[in-house]
């Protein structure tokens, strides 16, 4: 979607169009009104939106140029200078970065087609998010913060390796418009000036702009300059001078300290730096749960500094945006391709690493088939779940809190990581028949540990939801005799349970699947069955079949059932029911495998049932109905079912 114009300019000699004013974008515009609205309580961030935007244009510069070395045009020192106009009550931020070129400047500020904004206004509109700044930074829409603080901003650039008359002025006041010219800029980079609201004069002290760029951006690894503060008697001096000392002959300061924290010793570290760090990298205000900084050194040198969040980015699901794990080569950026440094499993894990042996130009394909990438990723993941075990193990609580916001991601990895699997299903929590609540807080370990010795198996169940599972017919003998049972609900467990197989030399055994071994469990019987009550019931299940022949693959009395009339069993070699209803909603053609039905035979509406009944195929097909709706199938003809109901009430 572009912005609306009246007519299609055309473009000059130079390739840029002349002057012109646009409409913003609606989405823009609606973007603005919820962020002035919104966000008015932390109005201090757009500070950190626009350095963190520099600190990107430099990294980027940096990383062309180690292609192109003419990017640079003699001034390879990449800097970010922040200064105050107090007459015109303005905040200038310059950068000597990549710069933009015209058609970037129109595409990036003018217009928004990217998802991300979207989410962004979403969020803002579903949440009410007042006064919450600390994830706008995730949404790629940071520029747009200047309108906090700005009745007027304006945007000098000009893209590295163009000539100076390629500069294009962007200026706006936020409204509903914004005017677009070409200018002549002899610097490479960009310049943004903000002329402030009257109620925000207090941005226009350098004392305020100082705290701020400590509070979020002193670990910015590009220098952040500003004037440097006079002493008071050289102060006192320029004050009697006759005329103002000009901005050309001001003297700067780097402001942050700019080291990259993750080449210090941890022991020179405190907590509170980590966070700040996590904070500057990631947008999020909440301390990490876990922080994980080793160095390693030998046949491949490299530091690694990783985070895993308290609480789940809003982009966990997007299995194609991620931007987790940043990669450097002596301190220089040069990739944020995640997808090679930590696998997809482990997605929401931030931080960076820190190669010294790695050439500074690398591709992508080079990245992708690099062993020392390889060995780094493998060393990495090892950490990783290396100290989410140590946390399972010293912090039960805090675990529980990770588990509930990133257990799903950490299932796929059985499926993705066949060498770390068993890693995973030590830390994998489920909940059971024997847990509080919807918690899911019971490891394989304590399962095995509580087992009753003669228990050959680790029973689950899988349905759609926890409370189908804790409901379902299927536990009823488990229950009846003290046997715990897994009850997993997310879609994801029916891969799980099909990749970890076996844990601890106990095989992992579905209750809705097959023939139970009696050996674990004994069904108390009130006595023996004379041959009279045997044969009716041969003569019912027989019936039962005949009457169900399209719809089930046999029916046969249960061994499992207590309190319920019915229940429905998938054979050993067939789909479940639940695993066929999860690829049907994902739009996948699931092999159709029809049920086994069981009826408990002791059960009184069972009892109930005469064969020579002329209601007896209504009686076989609610049996059946009401077996697949405790398991949490749906009807193909609700309506029949209705009326069969209706006539068995009647009768």
């Amino acid at each position: 979607m572009s912005s609306e114009t009246k007519s299609k300019p055309k473009k000059t000699k130079t390739g840029t169009p002349p002057s012109e004013t646009r409409s913003f974008q609606a989405e823009v515009k609606q973007l603005l009104n919820l962020m002035i609205h919104s966000l008015y309580s932390n109005k201090e961030i757009f500070l950190r939106e626009l350095i963190s935007n520099a600190s990107d244009a430099c990294d980027k510069l940096r990383f062309a140029s180690l292609t192109d070395n003419s990017l640079l045009e003699d001034d390879e020192a990449l800097s970010i200078w922040i200064s105050i106009d107090s007459e015109k009550r303005a905040i200038i931020v310059r950068d000597n970065g990549i710069g933009m070129d015209y058609d970037e400047v129109v595409r990036d500020i003018g217009t928004i087609a990217r998802s991300g904004t979207r989410a962004f206004i979403e969020k803002m509109e579903t949440e009410n998010s007042s006064g919450d700044a600390d994830f706008i930074g995730q949404f790629g829409v940071g520029f747009y913060s200047c309108f906090l603080v700005g009745k007027q901003v304006t945007l000098l650039t000009r893209k590295a390796g163009t000539p100076p008359k390629s500069g294009i002025m962007w200026s706006s006041d936020g409204t509903g418009e914004y005017t677009i010219s070409p200018i002549d800029r002899p610097s490479r980079g960009t310049e943004i000036i903000i002329n402030l609201k009257e109620e925000d004069f207090e941005y226009a002290e350098e004392y305020r702009i100082r705290n701020i760029i400590e509070k979020y951006s002193d670990h910015v690894s590009i220098p952040i300059l500003m004037p440097k503060e006079p002493d008071p008697a050289t102060e006192q001096a320029e004050e009697e001078k006759p005329e103002p000392k000009q901005d050309k002959g001001k003297e700067w300061e780097t402001v942050n300290k700019g080291s990259a924290l993750w080449t210090r010793p941890k022991s020179e570290i405190s907590e509170e730096e980590y966070n700040s760090f996590y904070s500057s990298l990631t947008y999020d205000s909440a301390p990490p749960a876990l922080t994980i900084h080793n160095r390693v050194e030998g046949k491949t040198d490299y530091i690694s500094l990783f985070f895993v969040p308290s609480n789940a980015p809003f982009d966990l699901w997007d299995r194609e945006q991620r931007h987790g794990i940043k990669l450097y080569v002596r301190r220089i950026f040069i990739s944020d391709d995640a997808k090679t440094l930590m696998p997809n499993y482990l997605r929401f894990v931030r931080g960076l690493v820190d190669c010294a042996d790695l050439p500074l130009n690398v591709s992508r394909e080079f990245l992708q088939q690099n062993r020392d990438i390889g060995k780094i990723r493998q060393a990495s993941v090892k950490r990783v779940l290396g100290e989410l075990k140590k946390l399972s193990e010293s912090d039960q609580e805090s675990y529980n809190k990770f588990w509930k916001e990133f257990g799903k991601s950490l299932k796929e990895g059985v499926v993705e990581d066949h060498e770390n699997r068993q890693s995973i299903a030590e830390l994998a929590r489920f909940a059971t028949t024997k847990s509080e609540g919807e918690s899911q807080a019971v490891s394989l370990d304590q399962y095995v540990d509580r087992m009753p010795m003669s228990q050959k198996h680790i029973y689950y169940l899988t349905a759609e939801s926890l409370s189908a599972a804790s409901s379902s017919p299927h536990l009823e003998i488990f229950e009846k005799n003290g046997i715990e049972v897994l009850l997993l609900s997310e879609p994801i467990d029916e891969w799980f349970v099909s990749h970890v197989t076996e844990f601890r030399d106990k095989a992992l055994k579905s209750i809705a699947r097959g023939d139970l071994d009696l050996e674990d469990l004994k069904k108390k019987e009130d006595g023996k069955k004379t041959e009279k009550e045997q044969t009716a019931e041969d003569a019912v299940v027989q019936k039962i079949r005949e009457a169900l022949d399209d719809n089930v693959k046999d029916v046969r009395l249960s061994n499992r059932l207590v309190d319920s009339p019915s229940c429905l069993i998938a054979d050993d070699m067939d789909m479940g029911g639940n695993m066929e209803r999860l690829l049907k909603a994902m739009g996948q053609n699931a092999p159709t495998a029809k049920p086994i039905l069981e009826i408990n035979p002791d059960h009184a509406l069972v009892k109930r049932i005469d064969p020579e009944s002329k209601d007896f195929e209504d009686w076989a097909r609610l049996l059946f109905d009401q077996a697949l709706l405790a398991e949490g199938g749906t009807l193909d003809h609700p309506g029949d079912f209705v009326k069969r109901v209706n006539r068995l009430l009647a009768s």
